[in-house]
């Protein structure tokens, strides 16, 4: 056999070589050195190749059998989920990463495999990550035999060769072409896609070859092909096996080839000579908060860029335009997030519970994953019943040896026994294969043909097999709603179903439900397409009509949105959801202020109040009271002009003569409620009584004498004293003053005198009255005699 004359070759000795003396290795190749395809051909013995995609698995194995002149499934092989070529001759096999770490679950040893080499670790998926720390421990404790070749396109090197005990680490540099580049960035209110157009258009112009463009996700890729007058092929991972095998062989003519990220690596395009990057990537993200979980659009790495321009020069020059502009480049992070920082946690957490190590702790981490988010994936799976206080349950291996998310194995595993395995397994198969779906409304989408159907049929025999569940469905949710709070909704009509297609009403939001019971969702109101999810995040559902109930099973949140919005759901109703969610049956008491008192005992789902009914006891209705004291303050109380006077006359006092400051929060404390239901009752309960309440003794006997309510003029008559924050203040008639010398004072403190005319209009303002007798009365007197003629203007106004 002669292998094609590749970089790799160069290095194959020394990577057998090494692997025989050590174990372990680490080689650096850049994507199209023949890493791949050609190192598996050259190591010894059985090999098992962990690709972390199920398309590049595939394409390596028909690369290196087309290199043996050979059909895959005869020396090379493949195992993916749903799909295997393999035979008894098969010594080399390729197979996805979370496949073989369901291998190594149920076969610690890999009996009869002599090396296992990871093909592209710098992606850094999650399963790659978990598959790493398992075979290491596999290693240590019952395979010291077993060879581990990692391999890399990047220079992380230095990590991995530490993990797998200073391995040695063998370098390839690759043969490329000189490419050259360009920056096409987004005109201003250009959408992404309009950008990529124009900038796949430029390079159908420029270069002779095919154009490979990446874009983030099916729904770009769709339109833009929309928008391209030019012969497509399309590459992602949703595709069926045939089509992504078209989208690898060479054209006829000049085409453009609409890639999400599994292009990057592993995979050869032939025939392309210009790379279109859109600068994005599609990536998992999980929000604990609002419970919503599933992918984001960030942008690319400056790694992943490198990597995607590099397909521009493996056969011949080339060129690549980048829709971004030129100084944003140096922008980009350096590389890509781990997924095992960011990702939903909970089915790794259940494979950390099958090894026997829920928490992680004792394996060799890339990256060890998060504890907050391990955490709550151990919530899900208790909630699941697949993890008991000791370890994983029996029912826990049985959903993880489905290969699916545990909340959908646990659908499947429950549904089939509760409305037949065919419909959970086609409601499971779409769930999974979400970008499927052709509607948001479930059923309309089942209805529909699509890829998950093969799915589906291998999901239904797989769970047929398996037999009867160790614990009855309803059994165990009934159980579940005795431990909880009291249960809801007749559970005995929910009986399993025969295995007919004919989906009875809410059948699959049923399976939709046992996967999400927090996306059960209520509508807000009447006419409102506003949703309250049991977990307690608003969603917008348009399109559903007069449903009540939905069962949602994908719903995310764009940035700078309030509510999230549901991408796909089901019909459903209460009693659908009581029964697929007892655990989140509760009483609560709902006891606040929102505008006046809110006391009631609530039959809840979540967050979702299902019935409700008014407290009556006095404690419940204080407490809101009291919120609202806090919330609103003491002016919900009876302010009178006296209670008003008197609050003044006790601050007076605090800063002049040192008594207590009553505060805000000792009125609340004193305010007695006994008699009060509601916010009307607050206005009716006088402050003045409150206040004379929280007098200090024995000062509060000079009330009166420090702080005065009212003065007596000269002329014997009883004015009002207003107490402000600047000192006191007393409005009167000049005529009133008359006989003052000087200025009265209050506690040492000078009265502000607000000196009136006859017709009660200002006149003068003074806390001088001496002063202002001898300077400026003089015309006042002048101005008002003429005026005023009937009212007395001495010349001297203090000698009465």
């Amino acid at each position: 056999m002669e292998l094609p004359d590749l970089p790799v070759r160069a290095v194959l000795d020394d990577v057998v070589g090494t692997l025989a003396a050590r174990g372990c290795a680490v080689l650096v190749a850049p994507p199209g050195t023949g890493k791949t395809t050609l190192v598996p051909l050259a190591l010894p013995g059985r090999v098992v190749v962990a690709e972390p995609r199920r398309i590049a698995a595939r394409a390596a194995a028909a690369r290196m059998a087309s290199l043996l002149g050979e059909q895959v499934g005869e020396t090379v092989g493949y195992s993916v989920r749903g799909d295997r070529k393999v035979s008894r001759r098969t010594r080399i096999e390729v197979v996805t990463s979370g496949l073989l770490v369901r291998r190594l679950q149920n076969d610690p040893e890999l009996a009869r495999v002599d090396t296992v080499l990871l093909d592209e670790c710098h992606e850094r998926h999650l399963d790659a990550d978990l598959l790493l720390a398992l075979l290491l421990d596999a290693r240590a404790g019952l395979r010291p035999d077993l060879k581990i070749l990692a391999t890399s396109a990047t220079v992380a090197a230095q990590r991995l060769s530490e993990l797998l005990g200073d391995a040695p680490v063998l370098q390839v540099s690759a043969r490329t072409y000189p490419t050259v580049t360009s920056y096409v960035p987004s005109a201003r209110g250009e959408r992404i896609e309009a950008t990529v157009v124009r900038a796949t258009n430029r390079a159908l112009s420029e270069v002779d070859g095919d154009v490979l463009v990446f874009l983030p996700g099916a729904a770009e890729i769709r339109r833009v092909a929309s928008m391209l007058n030019v012969e497509t092929a399309v590459l992602h991972g949703r595709l069926g096996s045939s089509a992504q095998d078209d989208a690898l062989r060479p054209g006829d003519r000049q085409r453009v080839v609409l890639a999400t990220a599994i292009a990057e690596s592993s995979l050869t395009v032939p025939g392309v000579r210009a790379v279109v990057d859109a600068g994005l990537a599609r990536v998992p993200r999980v929000d604990h908060r609002r419970g919503l979980a599933g992918l984001v659009t960030v942008r690319v790495s400056a790694a992943v860029a490198d990597q995607r321009a590099g397909r521009a020069g493996r056969e011949a020059p080339g060129r690549v335009y980048r829709c971004w502009p030129e100084h944003e480049h140096a922008t980009l992070p350096r590389y890509p997030e781990p997924e095992i920082r960011t990702a939903d946690l909970t089915r790794l957490a259940l494979e950390l519970a099958c090894w026997g190590t829920p928490d992680g702790s004792g394996l060799a981490w890339w990256d060890a994953p998060p504890a907050g988010a391990l955490d709550a994936g151990r919530t899900v799976l208790h909630a699941l019943g697949a993890l008991d206080d000791g370890g994983a349950t029996e029912r826990g291996r049985r959903m993880a040896g489905l290969g699916l998310h545990p909340r959908l194995a646990r659908a499947l595993l429950d549904g089939a026994d509760l409305v037949g395995a065919r419909t959970a397994a086609e409601v499971v198969a779409l769930l999974d294969d979400d970008a499927s779906a052709t509607s948001s409304d479930l059923v309309t989408a089942l209805r529909a043909d699509g890829r998950w159907r093969r799915e589906a049929r291998r999901l239904e025999k797989l769970v047929r097999q398996q037999g009867t569940p160790s614990t009855d469905p309803v059994e165990t949710v009934r159980a579940s709603a005795k431990q909880g709070s009291p249960p809801g909704g007749p559970l005995a009509t929910i009986i399993p179903r025969d295995t007919d297609n004919s989906w009875p009403q809410h059948d699959p939001a049923l399976v939709v439900a046992l996967a999400h019971p927090e996306r059960i969702a209520k509508r807000r109101n009447q006419g409102s397409s506003i949703y309250l999810m049991a977990g307690g995040t608003a969603v917008e559902a348009p399109g559903f009509g007069d449903a009540e109930w939905l069962a949602i099973a994908i719903a995310d949140r764009e940035p700078g949105r309030t509510h999230g919005k549901v991408r796909l759901a089901a019909r459903a109703d209460e009693q659908l959801a009581r029964t697929a969610a007892p655990t989140l049956l509760h009483t609560a008491r709902d006891i606040r202020w929102d505008n006046d008192v809110v006391a009631n005992e609530q039959e809840k789902l979540g967050a979702i109040v299902l019935k409700e009914r008014p407290l009556t006891d006095q404690n419940a209705i204080q407490q809101a009271l009291r919120q609202g004291l806090e919330t609103e303050g003491i002016a919900l109380l009876n302010w009178t002009d006296e209670a008003r006077r008197l609050r003044a006359r006790l601050d007076f006092l605090h800063h002049t003569a040192g008594w207590p400051e009553i505060t805000d929060d000792q009125m609340r404390q004193s305010v007695d409620l006994s008699n009060a239901r509601r916010k009307a009752d607050l206005n009716k309960i006088d402050a003045t009584r409150i206040l004379r309440q929280l007098l200090p003794w024995p000062e509060a006997a000079r009330l009166d004498e420090l702080a005065p309510d009212h003065v007596e003029t000269p002329g014997g008559r009883s004015r009002k004293v207003d107490y402000t924050p600047d000192g006191p203040v007393l409005r009167i008639k000049i005529q009133d003053a008359f006989g003052w010398k000087d200025t009265p004072r209050i506690n040492n403190q000078p009265i502000q005198l607000h000196l009136l005319s006859p017709a009660g209009r200002p006149a003068a303002v003074t806390s001088d009255l001496a002063s202002f007798w001898q300077n400026g009365y003089g015309q006042v007197r002048a101005e008002f005699r003429g005026k005023y003629p009937k009212h007395k203007w001495p010349e001297v106004p203090y000698d009465r």
